[in-house]
């Protein structure tokens, strides 16, 4: 990966966008497609959408997208001596909490604090090993009581750990909010890709999509305005190369060994084979994965809008999710981009995509 495209991810991953809060990670999104796109919009709910236009009379429409948002969590109350009691948005596990930095995105800006934990020495030797609810712990800004706090704060702000992109050893990185951040770049990449040709055969749409943590929103409105004819959303996958994960039950993923292609119900069974295809004639590497139901994802809704969707399912592998150490590849990124775009280059007509 360059050091543009790098630096693009570092910007994006580092915005903070948890769920209803993403316009700071949309501007990001913004900025970078708008001398890319032929058409680009930003819909009610804030999804943010750049179009290709294809060349021809009614081509293929074609919707790629990833979710912009991250989870995180909202002020809820300021008690009298200042501290700040919070709620999750998203599905945030309550043992990562206590002890972390956190910023608060308030009107007047960034505020730093943290979730304060009585230090073990004071904690009863029975009650070390139970978890906190998270509507029981709370943020210390520094201030002396609840007047100084509201100078700062306000009920309703979102909050975000305190931790950006950092590179490990060989091409892995972390973060928080790759998920799915990390699909948003995807998109901006493809757009990239595609319009590095003098002509496409399909009309593209590369959508960033508001909510998917707090109940797909953005993707079934989205996909719904759009009204394509082939749908593939981009999202994390849980790797399974790390110790204690039962690969019998979540599948042998691994972290460095290409992007993950969905196969189920929830995949339309031609696009999982063009995808496939794609990927062995690039000698692109991939992995498979079987999802006997509902994906979880905005494939989910882009499968069932209007009268129905041909809809892919890609992933990137991802270790830690919903942690504010996030792990992947960035080969696994760039190998995502080159099948991604060279699929959506192969794609002609509506028909491929019946069953048959």
């Amino acid at each position: 990966m360059n050091e543009k495209h790098f630096n693009f991810l570092k910007e994006l991953v580092e915005a903070p966008s948890p769920s209803g809060f993403e316009q700071p990670a949309q501007r990001v999104f913004r900025r970078a497609v708008e001398n890319i796109a032929d058409e680009l919009r930003t819909d009610v709910m804030g999804n943010v959408i750049a179009r290709l236009k294809g060349q021809g009379e009614s081509p293929l429409r074609v919707m790629l997208a990833g979710h912009c948002d991250e989870i995180g969590f909202m002020v809820k109350h300021v008690d009298d001596q200042g501290f700040i009691y919070f709620a999750a948005i998203g599905g945030v596990d309550a043992h990562l909490v206590p002890g972390q930095r956190v910023r608060i995105h308030g009107r007047r800006g960034t505020v730093n604090g943290l979730v304060g934990k009585k230090p073990i020495h004071q904690i009863e030797p029975k009650d070390r090993e139970s978890v906190i609810k998270i509507k029981s712990q709370f943020i210390d800004i520094g201030c002396r009581n609840r007047d100084e706090a509201q100078e700062l704060v306000s009920v309703g702000d979102a909050i975000t750990f305190a931790v950006g992109l950092e590179r490990l050893q060989n091409d892995r990185v972390t973060s928080r909010a790759f998920d799915d951040k990390m699909g948003v770049f995807v998109v901006a990449r493809v757009l990239e890709e595609l319009r590095s040709r003098k002509e496409l055969a399909v009309d593209f749409y590369g959508v960033s999509t508001v909510q998917e943590e707090v109940g797909l929103r953005g993707g079934a409105t989205s996909v719904y305005g759009v009204n394509p004819d082939v749908g593939i959303a981009i999202e994390v996958g849980f790797a399974t190369d790390f110790p204690d994960v039962d690969k019998k039950e979540h599948g042998d993923i691994r972290v460095g060994s290409g992007p993950v292609i969905g196969r189920g119900p929830n995949i339309n069974p031609a696009l999982f084979d063009l995808l496939v295809e794609t990927a062995r004639e690039e000698q692109i590497p991939y992995q498979v994965l079987g999802h006997p139901r509902a994906t979880g994802t905005d494939a989910n809704v882009m499968q069932l809008s209007r009268g129905g969707v041909a809809t892919g399912l890609v992933n990137v592998p991802l270790r830690y999710m919903h942690t504010p150490v996030e792990l992947l590849s960035l080969e696994d990124l760039e190998n995502t981009v080159k099948l991604l775009a060279a699929s959506v280059l192969r794609m002609k007509s509506r028909e491929e995509f019946i069953p048959q």
